[in-house]
């Protein structure tokens, strides 16, 4: 496949070195203007160029680019995949991506990002579920620049401390950068609205744990991760960029798990 990007970070890196080692092909890069002639050979500052040839895109760039860019490449008929899960928690933003998928007959696939138990957990909504719960714990360092700084003394936390608790709407809308998995959990199970969200800073944790706790009709689960983060970006869940690449892979096999 011909793949467009969006974005040049370390999630962007780790998919374009996976998937063309697949035998795909980077097709273009978009990058914010200015950028360009960094590698104009594949660089590109519009929506126009990043889609020509292109088979799907891939939103690496967070929430503020898919809502922005991700209307235009969809209206298009260019599917898009996109870890920026958490922008679906603004309901403009969700309207629009899906008005524009329509537009276009194209397809919004969700990767799963730093998250596992999705589809055990989309399963049993099917049924009544009767709870679901999300809890992401994360060393004081990984919530810096976040919400959680005007709750706690991150630097000087000395034992585990919550800084938020209400449902992943806010959690997605309050921590754009932290709060995918929790908009992840919402989109499987019961909805933004009543997926309660637990976030804490936690200084006896060295990597980032999510927990996800539901009870319904199926039974019970407890589902509990510890991610590593990329090797040039402490910031970025390994397993974020790893699901985008899962994901090529489930639209390039002819038999899908």
């Amino acid at each position: 496949m011909k793949i467009g990007l969006i974005g040049k970070g370390a999630i962007t890196r780790h998919v374009a070195k996976a998937i063309e080692a697949r035998g795909h092909q980077v097709n273009a890069v978009l990058v914010r203007p200015g950028c360009v002639s960094q590698n104009p050979g594949l660089f590109v500052e519009t929506v126009h160029d990043l889609v020509t040839g292109a088979d799907v895109v891939i939103d690496c760039a967070g929430h503020r680019a898919l809502a922005e860019f991700g209307p235009q490449v969809l209206t298009r008929g260019t599917d898009v995949i996109t870890v920026s899960i958490g922008a679906l928690a603004d309901r403009q933003v969700a309207d629009a991506l899906e008005a524009a998928a329509r537009k276009g007959s194209a397809k919004l696939y969700l990767a799963s990002g730093a998250i596992g138990a999705l589809d055990c957990l989309a399963a049993a909504a099917t049924g009544k579920l009767d709870k679901v719960t999300y809890v992401g714990r994360k060393p004081p360092r990984g919530w810096v620049g976040s919400a959680a700084e005007d709750a706690l003394n991150l630097e000087t936390l000395s034992v585990a401390a919550t800084h938020f608790r209400g449902t992943a709407r806010e959690a997605a809308l309050t921590y754009p950068k932290n709060a995918n998995v929790a908009a992840a959990v919402a989109l499987a199970g019961v909805g933004f609205d009543e997926t309660q969200v637990q976030l804490v800073a936690d200084p006896s944790v060295t990597s980032n744990i999510h927990e996800i706790e539901a009870e319904g009709d199926f039974g019970q689960f407890h589902f509990r991760i510890s991610g590593n983060s990329l090797p040039d970006n402490p910031r970025s869940s390994a397993l974020a960029a790893m699901s985008v690449v899962a994901k090529i892979d489930q639209l390039a096999e002819p038999i899908v798990l």
